[in-house]
């Protein structure tokens, strides 16, 4: 087709052809899972602490320069499983959930489903809180990233009650997102250190949640 001025437009230029698959993507993505599995078996037998990098790359049957290919450090395989198990507890919170169930039964389920799952990993959840004081670091940058995830879904269940007229307008829903999030993180401290059993843990949990709530509640919520 001709333009205006009666000359042909440009040739368009062939897009250049995509490399084929030599199968270094598929072999990477095997060594990953093998590194991942090693890694998470090790975290279990010796914590996180006393699991090396080396220790790892051997378990996964590959040399310790190897591992570099693929991953940095163990931290970042830390956050990996975080970050796992932290979208079983959403998945499994999702799959479950009754969005016509009141709030606070629908707060309460989440974390329920969030410590069933941390439970099975004390240590790595006690390396994330860890992770938090060394704000500069870049896994504990990732850490809060996922944290804020979470607090995020916490805020989403909370105007979903706020719209119901259960919670009171006025309530700064974000602030009671952290805060939820926030005394969770403190009873875990004391429970990943051994100090608390996984069941006091949940009622400390359940504790601050109720007191919360006595705040947010609106007064002409079921009246």
């Amino acid at each position: 087709m001709a333009t205006l001025s009666g000359s042909r437009p440009p040739a368009k230029t062939p897009r250049p052809k995509l490399r084929p698959d030599d199968g270094r993507l598929v072999r990477g993505r095997r060594s990953r899972a093998r590194i991942r599995e090693a890694a998470r078996e090790l975290f279990a037998e010796r914590g996180f602490d006393g699991a090396t990098l080396r220790a790892i790359a051997e378990r996964a049957g590959m040399g310790a320069s190897s591992i570099y290919r693929h991953v940095r450090s163990k931290e970042e395989l830390l956050v990996a499983e975080l970050a796992d198990l932290q979208e079983e507890a959403w998945t499994r919170f999702r799959t479950e959930d009754d969005r016509s169930a009141p709030t606070r039964d629908r707060i309460q389920r989440f974390l329920d489903l969030q410590h069933e799952v941390l439970v099975e990993s004390p240590d790595l959840t006690m390396i994330a809180l860890r992770a938090t004081t060394h704000t500069a670091a870049r896994v504990a940058r990732r850490v809060l990233a996922l944290q804020d995830r979470t607090i995020g879904l916490l805020a989403e269940i909370l105007q979903r009650g706020r719209m119901s007229g259960e919670l009171s307008r006025e309530a700064d829903l974000l602030a009671a997102a952290r805060t939820i999030f926030h005394l969770t993180q403190g009873s875990r401290t004391a429970w990943a250190n051994g100090l608390q059993s996984p069941e006091a843990c949940r009622e400390a949990i359940d504790g601050g949640v109720a007191v919360l709530f006595s705040g947010l509640e609106s007064p002409t919520a079921g009246h």
